[in-house]
C-alpha cells in the first residue's frame, strides 16, 4: 500500500497537540522524531517522550487530498505564525522485508555478536545472540544499545545477577546471559516487550535464566550485581532512586538513552550513590557507568 507523509516541525510544547490534530484529520499513524533525525519511539497513550525540538510525522493513505489537511493545520494556533512542513509520497514496498535485508550481524566489544535470527552467525564460536526484535525496540543498531552491549562485553559476569531495566527485545538481558551471567531479570512497562524478550531468550536457549516482569509485578526485594537501563533521560531522572536501589552495594550500573548534553545532570543525580567513570560517547549519545558505593 502506498502512503503520503507530512512532516511538521514542532516543539515539546506543541507536538502533542499537533499529533492529536493529525489523527483527527485521518492520519493512519503519527510518529515523533527529534530535530537531529533520531527516532523517538511512539509514546504510550497519555505519555509524551520527547526532548528538544521535534518533528511530527503523519502518515496518510496515498489517495488522501492533502490540501484540506494542510489548511486545517495552518489554522491551528500552534502553527498559525510559522508552519514548516514537507509532504512526500512514500514508495510502495515491503518495508519489513527491506528492514530485514538491511539488519546485518554486528560485533560489540571483543566477544559479542548480535545476529538477526534469519541469518547465519559469521563466527560460530563467538558469543552470538540470535535476535528477532518483533514489536519491541532493541537491535543493537542504535548507539545507546551499542554502548550498553560493549559495556557488558567488558564485564566479568560469571555467576553474577543482572537486571535489564526497560528490556525491550531482550537484547541486553540475553547478551548478559550469553556472557556468563547466572540469572537475569528483565523489566518493562510494555507487555509486548516482555513477550519479545521471552521469545528471544527461547530462541537462544537461555529461557531458564531469564525472568521478565512488569514493574508492578517485580519482587519487592529485587537487587542485582549488575543493572543496565537503556531508556530515556526523563525516566532515568525520575526513577533514579528506584533504579539505584536495584543495584547491590558494590554492584555495577550502566545508564544509556542519553544525549551528550544530558549527561552532566544525570551524573550529578546518580553520583549520590555511585562512583561514576568518564562518560562514554558515541556520536550524539552517551553512557554513564560506575560502581555503587558501600556504606
Amino acid at each position: 500500500m502506498a502512503w503520503i507523509q507530512i512532516r511538521l516541525n514542532a516543539t515539546n510544547e506543541t507536538a502533542e497537540t499537533i499529533s492529536d490534530e493529525l489523527m483527527e484529520l485521518g492520519a493512519a499513524s503519527v510518529t515523533f522524531v527529534d530535530a537531529q533525525d533520531t527516532p523517538v519511539f511512539e509514546p504510550l497513550p497519555g505519555e509524551t517522550r520527547l526532548w528538544g525540538d521535534t518533528d511530527v510525522i503523519g502518515l496518510f493513505d496515498a489517495v488522501t487530498d492533502m490540501a484540506p489537511v494542510i489548511d486545517a493545520l495552518k489554522a491551528m494556533p500552534e502553527l498559525a505564525q510559522q508552519m514548516t512542513y514537507k509532504v512526500e509520497a512514500l514508495e510502495d514496498k515491503d518495508w519489513e522485508r527491506e528492514w530485514m535485508d538491511n539488519f546485518h550481524p554486528m560485533q560489540f566489544g571483543r566477544r559479542l555478536w548480535i545476529c538477526p535470527s534469519w541469518r547465519e552467525a559469521p563466527e560460530p564460536d563467538a558469543v552470538n545472540v540470535m535476535l528477532d526484535p518483533g514489536l519491541a525496540f532493541g537491535t543493537g543498531t542504535h548507539p545507546t544499545t551499542a554502548l550498553c552491549l560493549t559495556w557488558l562485553d567488558g564485564l566479568e559476569l560469571g555467576d553474577k545477577s543482572v537486571v535489564d531495566f526497560g528490556c525491550g527485545s531482550g537484547i541486553l538481558a540475553i547478551a548478559a546471559i550469553k556472557l556468563g551471567a547466572q540469572s537475569v531479570v528483565g523489566l518493562d512497562i510494555d507487555p509486548q516487550a516482555l513477550t519479545a524478550s521471552a521469545d528471544n531468550a527461547q530462541r537462544n536457549g537461555v529461557e531458564e535464566k531469564l525472568t521478565v516482569y512488569l514493574p508492578k509485578n517485580q519482587p519487592d526485594d529485587l537487587q542485582a550485581d549488575v543493572v543496565v537501563a537503556n531508556i530515556l533521560a526523563g525516566p532515568l531522572r525520575e526513577l533514579a532512586p528506584v533504579i539505584s536501589a536495584l543495584v547491590k552495594p558494590g554492584g555495577q550500573l550502566a545508564l544509556s538513552g542519553l544525549l551528550v548534553e544530558q549527561a552532566e545532570e544525570l551524573r550529578a543525580i546518580y553520583g549520590q550513590w555511585f562512583d561514576l567513570n568518564p562518560t562514554a560517547i558515541e556520536g550524539d549519545w552517551c553512557r554513564l557507568d560506575g560502581q555503587k558505593r558501600i556504606d
